[in-house]
C-alpha cells in the first residue's frame, strides 16, 4: 500500500516533527564528524518542509547510550553541521521531551534538533507515555530516517497514533520506491548478487529473493558453506557447519537459478601482502578470499543482461586488496550494464565507492538492516505505522 508522502501535505504555519538518521560516526575521541552523509541525505526533506512554511523538530537517536545522557554522543556537534550546512541558525534542545523543550518550539521557517532520542530507555522500549511527549511537539509527523524503518520505537512507530497525520520524507519515499519496485515488480531479467561472510545473516532474504529474480549469484564467504554442503573441499574457508542442511534446502528450492562461484582466490595466510591464486578446488591448507578469474567473467556475462540488478554484500575480502577484484570488477559491470541497479547499505555501498561507480547506480539504499529487511519480504514497522495514501 503506498504511503502519505511529505509532498501530499499542507504544510504551511504547521509544526513538523521529522525523524531523521543522524547516527554519524565521529573522529575517536573528538566531537568532530567524519562523515556528514546522513545528515545531507535529509536535507531535501527539511528545505522542502522549509520552503512550504513549516516549523521544523528534527529528532535523532545518535550510538548506544543505552538509556542515559552520554556526553560523547550528544548530538550538539550534529546541530553546528546542519546549521552550516543549511546556512541559517539550528536551534538545539537540551533534552527531547519536557517543559524545556516545549518552550523552544520552532515558528514557521525554524528548526529545533532534539537532543539524542536514545538517552531515554523509553524510546527504545516504545513507552506510551514517552510517545505521546513526543506527539505534542508535532502537528504533523514525517519519519525520513529508513535506517531505522525496521525498529518499533518510540519516535518510528509509537508516537504516529497520537498524530493526525504520519508521512515518509523525501528520502523515505525514494527508499520505497526503488526497493518496493525491485521487489515486487521488477523489469526482467532480474539479477541478485549476495555476499557476505554467512548464510544466517541473508536466510530470508535468499528465500525471498528466489521467489522475485531470475537469477541468484552468491559471493563471499557464505559460497563456502554452499561448497561444504555439496560435498566440494573448502580447505581453511570460513564455514558454518550448523547451516549446512540449510543451504542444501536452498539449493534443491533454487535449481538453476542459484549460481555459485566456479573458481575461487586462496591464500595460505590472511595478510595483505600474502601470495594468492585461482583454483577450482581449494587445497586443505589455504583459504578463500575473492571469486576467481572464472566466476567474475561468468557473472559479468549474466549482469550484462539484467534488466534489474539487485546487490548486498562484497564478493571476497574487499577491504584487502588485492582481494577486492570480485567486488570491484562486479561493481564496475552492474554500472555499465544500464540495469535498474538497486545497493543495500553498509559493506556494499563501500565496494561500490570503492569501484569508482556510485554515480552509476539507480539507488543505494541508506538503511543497511532496514534494506536486508525489506528485501526478506519483512514489513517495517516504521513502514507500516505511516499514514496509508
Amino acid at each position: 500500500m503506498p504511503k502519505l508522502s511529505i509532498q501530499d501535505l499542507d504544510l504551511k504555519g504547521k509544526r513538523v516533527f521529522m525523524r531523521v538518521d543522524f547516527n554519524v560516526p565521529f573522529v575517536v575521541g573528538t566531537t568532530t564528524i567524519s562523515s556528514d552523509k546522513r545528515i545531507r541525505a535529509s536535507l531535501p526533506s527539511i528545505k522542502y518542509a522549509l520552503e512550504q512554511g513549516a516549523g521544523l523538530v528534527l529528532a535523532s537517536h545518535l550510538g548506544r547510550p543505552k538509556g542515559k545522557p552520554v556526553p560523547d554522543m550528544s548530538l550538539a556537534p550534529v546541530a553546528e553541521k546542519l546549521a552550516e550546512l543549511l546556512k541559517m541558525p539550528v536551534k538545539f534542545a537540551p533534552d527531547c521531551v519536557g517543559a524545556e523543550v516545549e518552550a523552544m518550539l520552532p515558528n514557521p521557517g525554524e528548526v529545533l534538533l532534539l537532543e539524542n532520542l536514545r538517552f531515554h530507555a523509553a524510546e527504545e522500549k516504545n513507552d506510551p507515555a514517552f510517545a505521546q511527549q513526543l506527539a505534542k511537539l508535532g502537528d504533523i509527523y514525517v519519519n525520513d530516517a529508513f535506517g531505522t524503518a525496521h525498529r518499533a520505537h518510540a519516535s518510528t512507530v509509537g508516537m504516529i497514533q497520537f498524530m493526525p497525520q504520519a508521512a515518509a520524507g523525501l528520502l523515505m519515499d525514494k527508499e520505497l520506491q526503488w526497493l518496493g519496485k525491485a521487489i515486487s515488480s521488477p523489469d526482467r531479467p532480474c539479477v541478485a548478487l549476495l555476499g557476505g561472510a554467512k548464510v544466517s545473516d541473508k536466510i530470508e532474504v535468499i528465500q525471498n529473493l528466489l521467489k522475485v529474480v531470475d537469477t541468484l549469484l552468491i559471493g563471499g564467504a557464505m559460497a563456502y558453506t554452499f561448497f561444504k554442503a555439496q560435498g566440494r573441499p573448502i580447505g581453511k574457508s570460513l564455514v558454518e557447519n550448523d547451516k549446512l542442511d540449510l543451504a542444501r534446502e536452498l539449493m534443491a528450492a533454487a535449481g538453476d537459478k542459484l549460481k555459485l562461484p566456479v573458481d575461487t582466490i586462496v591464500t595460505a595466510e590472511f595478510k595483505a601482502s600474502a601470495p594468492s591464486e585461482a583454483v577450482t578446488a581449494i587445497p586443505d591448507d589455504k583459504e578463500g578470499v575473492d571469486i576467481g578469474p572464472a566466476t567474475i567473467a561468468l557473472y559479468e556475462g549474466i549482469l550484462k543482461s539484467a534488466k534489474t540488478v539487485i546487490w548486498n554484500g562484497p564478493m571476497g575480502v574487499f577491504e584487502m586488496p588485492p582481494w577486492d577484484t570480485g567486488t570491484v570488477s562486479l561493481a564496475k559491470a552492474v554500472a555499465e550494464s544500464g540495469a535498474v541497479s538497486v545497493v543495500g547499505g553498509g559493506d556494499s555501498e563501500k565496494a561500490i565507492k570503492s569501484a569508482g561507480v556510485a554515480d552509476k547506480i539507480t539507488h543505494i539504499s541508506t538503511g543497511g538492516g532496514a534494506s536486508l529487511e525489506f528485501l526478506s519480504g519483512v514489513e517495517l514497522p516504521g513502514v507500516a505505522a505511516l499514514t496509508n495514501k
